[in-house]
């Protein structure tokens, strides 16, 4: 028999634990030219990170490829949350679309976190809100609320004091308080967490001896933060069983590095980078995934979660330890 992938976080019930992180996915719909992609292939879809205006972004260049990475400094390009709301989503809607949606949401102050938030919440199709305390990439307000257990509690607080929709906090690995700031989200009302955001970084041009980015910095994701990201889920994983279910992101390309985020204590995996380049790499990953846990014989997703470590932990709302 084969092993269940299914998953539930923040009250998202989930085919497998692939969630599409924000920003290589678009708002859901630039994938449907590829005649062999099926959303139903993956758990959720988290849309392009949405700010109270449209934004235009960073200067260009905004990209500049890595060893094993990409360092991007879009600076959160968008239409909006009005567009967004009045005009992307009853698209999606009307669409058909059955995979969850989660919006991500970026404010350069609380008042506009909870104002984005309360707008997200008249949608009828979103599964939760993503909130962005974690973008290395701009130039006011979003790292500065992430790098501190404060600030972030105080974002959390202000978007949970708006209409109701599951919240998922999007911790920044571009701190020593990681685990910190996971207890002041979980405390401020937050349902699950997803770490980890891109990690800050710099490429210098040789010729004009200047950053080759038009931001100067941008965040590095792709296979080079993944040791990182591993770290950052297993050390918030390890941190106490107050803490809720975990979306563990950064670098996953196969099969191999999803199972490594489950052990480590993930519920659910982000798949980013892969996608500008692989986007059949949704089926490859669930497929990876559940031979790893069939060969380990683990009958569900469930009993994978945070299998490294050596010691039992109690998860939020829950009787039974894991």
């Amino acid at each position: 028999m084969k092993p269940s992938l299914r998953t539930t976080i923040a009250g998202i019930e989930m085919v497998n634990p692939l969630m599409m992180s924000s920003g290589t996915f678009g708002f859901g719909e630039d994938f449907t030219r590829f005649s062999d992609f099926d959303n139903a292939q993956v758990g959720a879809i988290v849309l392009k990170g949405t700010t109270l205006k449209p934004r235009l972004g960073n200067p260009p260049p905004r990209i500049a490829e890595t060893p094993a990475g990409v360092l991007n400094s879009i600076g959160l390009q968008n239409p909006g949350v009005e567009a967004v709301v009045t005009e992307i989503l009853p698209r999606l809607a009307e669409s058909g679309l059955q995979t969850p949606l989660v919006a991500n949401i970026a404010g350069e102050t609380v008042d506009e976190f909870a104002e984005l938030a309360t707008r997200f919440s008249q949608a009828t199709n979103l599964a939760a809100i993503e909130v962005n305390i974690s973008c290395p990439n701009v130039r006011h307000g979003d790292l500065d609320f992430g790098a501190e257990p404060r600030p972030a509690s105080e974002v959390i607080a202000a978007v949970r004091s708006a209409p109701h929709l599951p919240l998922i906090a999007k911790l920044t690995p571009n701190t020593a308080r990681t685990v910190d700031v996971a207890r002041a989200c979980v405390d401020a009302g937050a349902d699950a967490l997803s770490l980890i955001n891109t990690l800050t970084g710099m490429v210098i041009d040789l010729s004009s001896r200047r950053p080759l980015l038009g931001n100067k910095t941008g965040g590095l994701s792709g296979p080079a933060i993944k040791p990182v990201a591993v770290a950052k889920v297993h050390q918030v994983f390890d941190a106490g069983g107050h803490l809720v279910p975990l979306v563990g992101m950064g670098g996953i390309s196969n099969g191999d590095d999803a199972y490594e985020f489950i052990l480590a204590g993930a519920a659910a995996v982000g798949v980013g980078t892969v996608l500008f380049y692989n986007h059949r790499a949704p089926r490859e990953i669930s497929a990876g995934l559940a031979a790893h846990l069939e060969r380990a014989g683990f009958r569900r997703l469930s009993d994978a979660v945070g299998a490294a470590h050596s010691k039992k932990h109690w998860r939020k709302g829950s009787d039974e330890t894991t």
